[in-house]
């Protein structure tokens, strides 16, 4: 008779920074428990992670935040789609029972990533996130060790305040935002810069915001 692998249920117990970080990242605990009496040798847990947009509701001022990603309001029942933040792999330990792991999520802070631009944008309340989990348990059945996959759906809910995302790039990136530019609209941008004795980057674009009246 075939050994019955052991089931696991996992949820997400909260959200934190890490610390100490050189760069932003954000760190789920996971609470991962076994079958009664299941002896877990090593889980290793591929995580993608997905923002559920769908899932909460927007004001106007959230509408018109997001309108480069979703569109016009009106077009939202149709465009408002679940967006991928990232996807990771994590190395479990060996346990008996139960125990809590940390998925650690790199940040970025790149407007041309979708998950960035969504959590920059908007202003308050939660993130609607969802953990879709799969990999291999190795277990000991006796004293032979067995590997078994997760299966397909297994998964957690989870809703981040935004403001933990808010003060993780307010933390490494203190009153600023960042844009990546192709290398001729920089140098053009420089040369402005330079042409008009300008202090600073801020300056450059201010100078052009005022003559383009934006």
């Amino acid at each position: 008779m075939p050994p019955t692998s052991p089931e696991l249920r996992i949820e997400v117990r909260g959200v934190a920074a890490t610390e100490p970080a050189a760069a932003p990242a954000l760190s789920f605990p996971l609470s991962i428990e076994a079958t009664p009496g299941a002896r877990i040798r090593a889980l290793t847990l591929s995580t993608q992670l997905r923002i559920e947009a769908p899932a909460r509701a927007y004001d106007e001022d959230a509408q018109r935040r997001l309108k480069e990603l979703f569109g016009e309001p009106e077009s939202w029942s149709r465009n408002l789609s679940s967006l991928l933040w990232t996807q990771t792999v994590t190395h479990v330990p060996a346990f008996t029972g139960s125990t809590v792991a940390p998925i650690i999520v790199p940040c970025t802070y790149d407007f041309d990533v979708a998950a960035a631009k969504y959590l920059h944008n908007l202003p308050d309340g939660e993130v609607p996130l969802r953990f879709l989990f799969t990999g291999t348990v190795f277990y000991l059945d006796g004293d032979r060790l067995q590997a078994a996959h997760l299966p397909w759906d297994t998964e957690a809910d989870f809703r981040m305040p935004v403001t933990v995302w808010q003060d993780l790039m307010e933390r490494h990136f203190p009153r600023t935002a960042w844009i990546r530019l192709e290398r001729d609209t920089f140098d053009r941008l420089y040369a402005h810069r330079v042409r008009h004795t300008l202090l600073g980057w801020d300056d450059a674009v201010r100078s052009l915001l005022e003559t383009s009246g934006g």
